[in-house]
């Protein structure tokens, strides 16, 4: 069967630009996930090499390309700042599922911009996607990141234990999902451009 492309969109919300990720972005993305204080709580440990950048998003439009996800960058509007990225990945169209992902910088937490992102995100989804279900995840010490897939909707359904082991540091899992019927998008501006 031919993948069929999914062309990532740029969404446009009242704060923030998400849109498809460029070489441009290598520094900003290689900064962000070199972070160890940010990605504490990932599935996986901080980015020592630039080269990694490079493979993120060459992932991002192998992803496009074959119609499994779609990872988009974020900017805040004010002044273009890329301040992290928002994404689903797992896309199956058959199940009309996905799972939903993010990485803010710390500079940009406690402001909103992770639910204004992802909520961005999720609109889009259920309406271009036709989604049914969209799943995510959350180390079980991430309170923040617990009560922005809270906001968003999502409904805590299990606990994944011992799921991740990042340099011998084990880890739990929750696991959320988001139905269709449930969802309630944000009343909140927001435009669509697919390119």
């Amino acid at each position: 069967m031919t993948p069929v492309p999914l062309p990532t969109p740029t969404l446009h919300t009242t704060r923030l630009r998400l849109r498809p990720f460029t070489d441009a972005d290598g520094d900003a993305l290689f900064a962000l996930h070199s972070n160890a204080h940010v990605l504490r709580y990932w599935d996986s440990p901080p980015w020592s090499e630039r080269a990694r950048a490079e493979r993120f998003i060459a992932a991002c439009r192998q992803m496009a390309d074959e119609g499994t996800g779609a990872r988009l960058a974020i900017d805040r509007a004010t002044d273009g700042t890329f301040i992290g990225w928002c994404g689903l990945t797992s896309w199956n169209p058959d199940y009309r599922s996905a799972s939903l992902g993010y990485v803010l910088d710390d500079a940009a937490w406690g402001h909103g911009y992770a639910t204004e992102a992802a909520g961005a995100v999720l609109r889009w989804a259920y309406d271009a996607l036709d989604l049914n279900r969209v799943q995510a995840e959350a180390d079980t010490r991430n309170a923040a990141s617990a009560r922005v897939l809270e906001k968003l909707g999502f409904v805590r359904e299990g606990t994944l234990r011992e799921d991740c082991v990042v340099n011998g540091d084990v880890s739990d899992s929750w696991v959320y999902g988001l139905i269709r019927r449930e969802w309630r998008p944000s009343a909140g501006t927001l435009e669509f451009n697919l390119h």
